[in-house]
């Protein structure tokens, strides 16, 4: 892992670009020199890392005193993307104007996503945890799709936050079942893009004997700030 910039920010979090082989990354620390619970922070299918929802909640969370840390994984954020990725979005795009059925498409398009992104997840993850300033236990939040394969096979993750906005490959709905770990699941009532229902099975689906649900009114970027704070609070309780 080689560092390539770093800022103070002036709420006091440092923050650091890192490249580790192809992937580039960003890692948020606090003030405090102790070693801080780490938590990775995934946006959905292909946004960056310098998405600026994903850095808001980054750095509220480092000021919390975790170690908070993003990448931008293969064919996501600014990274190349190959043939097939390009042809599945165009396809998806079109699919959408033609206002045709979307599901194979995303099963085509998401399901490569998340299996080229876990393995960098885990690569980066190791790099992480060796670093002073950072130790465990681990947790994630953000993307779901992602999030579940990453905490059914990732023993390290400790407790899970997921954002119920997009599609689910339908691998990532049976792991779902081998989920045990503490869970936060955040669902916008009226995602216009997402059936409330799916979301809904797929909570029923998780096997965590601690899990909660936090449903709010509104569309896919609607979730209210006070769900950053109650995260925190989540994460205080299993990290801390």
């Amino acid at each position: 892992m080689q560092f390539t910039s770093e800022q103070r920010l002036d709420d006091g979090v440092l923050a650091r670009e890192f490249t580790l082989g192809e992937i580039p990354g960003t890692l948020w620390t606090p003030e405090s020199a102790a070693p801080a619970p780490l938590i990775l922070m995934a946006h959905n299918n292909g946004l960056p890392k310098a998405e600026p929802r994903l850095v808001a909640r980054a750095r509220f969370t480092a000021r919390c005193g975790y170690a908070v840390a993003a990448i931008d994984a293969a064919g996501c954020g600014g990274r190349p993307r190959s043939a097939a990725d390009e042809r599945a979005r165009a396809e998806l795009r079109r699919a959408m104007r033609a206002g045709e059925p979307l599901d194979g498409i995303f099963e085509s398009f998401i399901g490569p996503l998340v299996e080229k992104a876990v393995p960098e997840w885990r690569t980066t993850l190791d790099a992480l945890l060796s670093l002073p300033g950072v130790g465990g236990p681990v947790g994630y939040s953000g993307w779901m799709a992602l999030g579940i394969r990453l905490a059914a096979v990732e023993p390290r993750i400790a407790a899970a936050g997921f954002f119920a906005g997009g599609y689910v490959p339908r691998a990532q709905c049976e792991e779902a079942r081998q989920i045990t770990v503490p869970l936060l699941m955040l669902l916008q009532w009226d995602d216009e893009g997402n059936p409330r229902q799916r979301a809904l099975d797929l909570f029923d689906a998780f096997d965590s004997r601690e899990k909660t649900l936090h449903a709010n009114t509104g569309g896919h970027t609607g979730t209210p700030w006070f769900e950053v704070e109650d995260a925190n609070r989540f994460f205080g309780r299993h990290l801390k």
